[in-house]
C-alpha cells in the first residue's frame, strides 16, 4: 500500500508566469478540504535546499488568483542538478514532514521533480511557462497570457509604425520555442515570422519582400521576431541600410512575464492544481499533469521528459498565405 500523505507542499521553480498564484491557491485549499497539511517552499529548489520552508493556510492565498508572477517566488539552482543537492533536498523534506511535492514549472523543474521522486518524496509536476514548449500538453500556465500581452503591444507599435511608414521589428519571448512568436503573428497580421524552428537565415529574402511591400504602397510592414532568433537590432539596422526604409527594433521582454492572468490561464492553472492533490492523495506520484485533445490528464514524468514538441506546421502553411 501506498504511504498515505499527510503533508503537501507546493513550489514554483524556473521563469514566473502568470497564473501561478492561481495553481498554489489550488493546491492549498484542496489539500485543505482533504484534511492535509499545507506548506510553501520558497525561492524553488534553491529555498528547498535553504529550508525557506512555511506552513500555509487558506488565508496565505487569499486575494492571489489575479495576481501575476508568483507569492513563493522562484529561482534557479544549479546546486539541485547535483545528486548530492537532490539527496539533500529529499532529507530535507522528510525533516520537515514533506510527504510530498507540487512542483509548478517546466522541463528543468520536472527533472528536479523525478530525481525527488526516486528518493521517497511523492511529486506532481505543473506545466508553468510562458514558452508553451512542454511537449506532453497543449497548454502551459501562462502562455494565454503572455501570448495577449504580446498581442496587445504588437497592435499599439503597429499604429505608430503605420504613421511613421516604417518597417518594425518585434522580438517576442520563447527561448528556443517559437509559439509566441507564431501566435502573435498570426493575431497581428504580421507580414513576417521569424521562428527557431524554421528560420533558414535568408535575410536577403526578409529584405526584398520589405522592399517590394514598399514598391507597391504598403505603408507599413511588421515582421515578428522569436526570441530564438534574436539579434533585432542589428537586423532592424541591416533591413533599413538595404532598404532605405526607416526600421525599428522592439523588444518586448519581460513585460511579457508579468500582468493579471486571464481567464483561461486562472481556470486552467486552478484546476491543474487541484488535480495534483488529487492524484497525491490517490497515492500517485512522478506524473505531469497536461491538457491534451481537451481534456486534463496525467503522464510519467520519465514519459513526458522523453516527448518531442514542435511548432503547429499548419498554422506555419497559413501564416504564410495570409499575408
Amino acid at each position: 500500500m501506498a504511504k498515505e500523505i499527510n503533508t503537501i507542499a507546493v513550489l514554483t521553480s524556473g521563469g514566473d508566469a502568470p497564473g501561478m498564484n492561481a495553481a498554489i491557491r489550488a493546491v492549498v485549499r484542496q489539500a485543505l478540504s482533504k484534511g492535509k497539511k499545507v506548506k510553501g517552499i520558497k525561492r524553488g529548489y534553491a529555498g528547498l535546499l535553504n529550508e525557506e520552508i512555511i506552513d500555509m493556510d487558506a488565508t496565505s492565498v487569499s486575494d492571489t488568483i489575479s495576481r501575476g508572477g508568483t507569492i513563493l517566488q522562484t529561482a534557479r539552482c544549479m546546486e539541485f542538478i547535483t545528486e548530492a543537492g537532490q539527496k539533500k533536498g529529499a532529507e530535507i523534506c522528510k525533516k520537515h514532514g514533506i510527504d510530498a511535492i507540487v512542483v509548478i514549472g517546466g522541463d528543468g523543474s520536472f527533472q528536479g521533480a523525478q530525481k525527488l521522486a526516486a528518493l521517497g518524496i511523492n511529486t506532481i509536476g505543473l506545466p508553468g511557462t510562458i514558452d508553451l514548449d512542454i511537449a506532453c500538453t497543449d497548454y502551459t500556465i501562462g502562455f494565454d497570457t503572455a501570448v495577449n500581452t504580446a498581442m496587445e503591444a504588437i497592435d499599439k507599435i503597429r499604429d505608430t509604425s503605420t504613421s511613421h511608414e516604417r518597417c518594425s521589428i518585434i522580438e517576442v519571448m520563447g527561448r528556443g520555442a517559437g509559439h509566441i512568436a507564431l501566435w502573435c503573428g498570426l493575431a497581428n497580421g504580421a507580414e513576417e515570422i521569424l521562428l527557431p524552428e524554421k528560420y533558414d537565415y535568408d535575410e536577403q529574402r526578409i529584405i526584398d519582400r520589405v522592399a517590394n511591400a514598399r514598391k507597391m504602397g504598403k505603408q507599413h510592414f511588421i515582421i515578428i521576431n522569436a526570441e530564438g532568433v534574436g539579434h533585432s537590432q542589428s537586423m532592424a539596422k541591416r533591413v533599413e541600410e538595404a532598404t532605405g526604409i526607416e526600421t525599428r527594433a522592439t523588444i518586448l521582454g519581460h513585460m511579457q512575464r508579468g500582468g493579471s492572468p486571464t481567464c483561461k490561464d486562472r481556470v486552467y492553472a486552478t484546476t491543474m492544481g487541484a488535480m495534483a492533490v488529487d492524484l497525491l492523495c490517490e497515492g500517485k506520484s512522478n506524473r505531469v499533469i497536461a491538457h491534451s485533445h481537451g481534456k486534463f490528464v496525467d503522464y510519467d514524468i520519465d514519459e513526458a521528459l522523453s516527448m518531442k514538441k514542435g511548432v503547429d506546421e499548419y498554422m506555419v502553411e497559413i501564416s504564410k498565405t495570409l499575408v
